[in-house]
């Protein structure tokens, strides 16, 4: 492992690339500490450090974590990368109920640079949105227990915001897609992971306060409990790592065909489908959905959404009820929404593919759907688990949640998938180039091998 990474750097291409990806995740870490102009940051650190101990308590939580605790500094990155994921997935959506965006994902590259287009114009909109309501909630300082956080409201510090905040998530946009084109690996999912990352040594040293004897000599969390958070850490990534990987292998038979002298087709090869073909999504989605009532609560003094947002708080039965049907829905609407056997089925029959044993065309639909049914149901409940784990430490053993977000939740699951991915674009390069990879025996295998 050490010599592969020492081989990194023995390769001039390879080299750049990395030195190039981390010089602008580095520029992306310092405009994250960049303050927002006319916003008292003294106060607003003290609101959230008394007031939200929690970091995913709210929506505003989620997106904290996204931005690498931007948000809680109301710093020029605080919408982080949200607003383009937000973007994104509305667009993935669209595309298949929109024939026109349907069209144009048929149209291969050029298509996929219009709908890129439209990916950034939406994350512009979305983002002018999101910070506008942003500058109205800093300037209610009911909001904050009565502190005033805005030094100078109006609309004069409106526009500030929304022009800061929009300009702020564009720029991490563009820093993106740069990494996408000059650096290594996929430059939005760095992002994102380097912002869950940076919270890593902050949970760290909550973690050893409580390890620590106070002064009465006693501590919070005793060994065994660290030894059992340890091996449950371990357990929990090669769980994700699996089931990250797995996928059911389909095989696929190409019927022979003569064309003057030459036979074409008469390979075998297989479809991998998924085991957890969404991803992360349904998380996100479920999150979304059930932290929109404590948002809301805390900005509307409503008894009848204040005792909803009670019973749906973390930590709660209901929460877990409701939190974990809302994942296994998401997870089978989406893969129903981007897995569309009838058009594979038609691909196959058109080029003389077949599954053994499946007659082509409706049948053979019949089967791929059947297929994803079943598979997505374990990967569902392993979301489910992975999802609700970091909330169980935190009620149950008594974890701060910063801590208990590393053991689970949407944060491990893309930094294990990011990681995947970005070793594998690295071990390409280096056995091109005759080098060893990370692995003596076998290669690393990305999410979409």
């Amino acid at each position: 492992m050490l010599d592969a990474v020492v081989n990194i750097f023995r390769i001039p291409d390879l080299k750049k690339k990395v030195l190039f990806t981390l010089g602008l995740i580095a520029v992306y870490r310092i405009g994250a500490f960049v303050p927002t102009p006319g916003i008292d940051g003294v106060k607003l650190a003290l609101f959230f450090d008394n007031i939200a101990k929690t970091q995913g308590g709210t929506l505003l939580g989620l997106m904290n974590m996204f931005s690498g605790g931007a948000m809680t500094r109301l710093t020029i990155f605080a919408l982080g990368i949200m607003p383009y994921i937000s973007a994104s997935i509305i667009l993935q959506l669209l595309t298949t109920v929109v024939p026109a965006l349907e069209r144009l994902a048929r149209q291969g590259e050029e298509g996929r640079k219009v709908i890129t287009q439209y990916t950034r114009y939406s994350t512009i909109v979305l983002s002018v949105i999101q910070s506008f309501f942003i500058s109205l909630w800093l300037e209610n300082p009911a909001h904050f227990q009565g502190m005033q956080i805005v030094q100078s409201p109006g609309w004069g510090f409106r526009i500030l915001t929304v022009i800061t905040l929009t300009t702020g998530t564009a720029f991490i946009m563009w820093l993106g897609e740069q990494i996408q084109e000059k650096g290594i690996g996929n430059g939005i999912s760095l992002i994102i992971t380097a912002g869950i990352i940076s919270r890593l040594p902050a949970a760290i040293i909550q973690l050893i306060s409580l390890a620590t004897p106070g002064t009465s000599g006693d501590v919070q969390i005793d060994p065994f409990k660290l030894v059992f958070l340890a091996v449950m850490f371990v357990s929990v990534i090669v769980a994700v790592v699996l089931i990250t990987q797995g996928q059911r292998k389909i095989p696929i038979q190409y019927a022979k065909r003569v064309v003057g002298r030459r036979v074409y087709g008469g390979q075998s090869t297989y479809i991998p489908l998924r085991v957890n073909q969404s991803g992360v999504i349904p998380i996100i989605f479920a999150q979304s959905i059930i932290l929109f009532p404590a948002t809301i609560a805390g900005l509307v003094q409503n008894n009848a959404l204040q005792g909803v947002a009670s019973a749906l708080t973390m930590g709660r039965p209901l929460y877990y009820v409701v939190y974990s049907l809302l994942i296994l829905f998401f997870c089978y609407f989406y893969a129903a929404i981007t897995f569309n056997p009838v058009d594979m089925a038609n691909n196959m029959k058109r080029f003389g593919g077949f599954v053994p044993g499946i007659r082509p065309g409706k049948q053979t639909a019949e089967y791929l759907d059947f297929i994803m049914t079943r598979i997505t149901l374990p990967g569902a409940m392993f979301l489910t688990i992975i999802a609700v784990l970091p909330s169980v430490i935190n009620s149950q053993i008594g974890i701060p949640f910063l801590v208990a977000s590393f053991f689970g939740g949407t944060g491990l699951l893309i930094i294990v998938g990011v990681m995947l991915d970005t070793m594998r674009q690295i071990e390409s390069h280096m056995l091109m180039r005759h080098y060893e990879g990370f692995m003596k025996k076998g290669r690393v295998k990305g999410r979409v091998s």
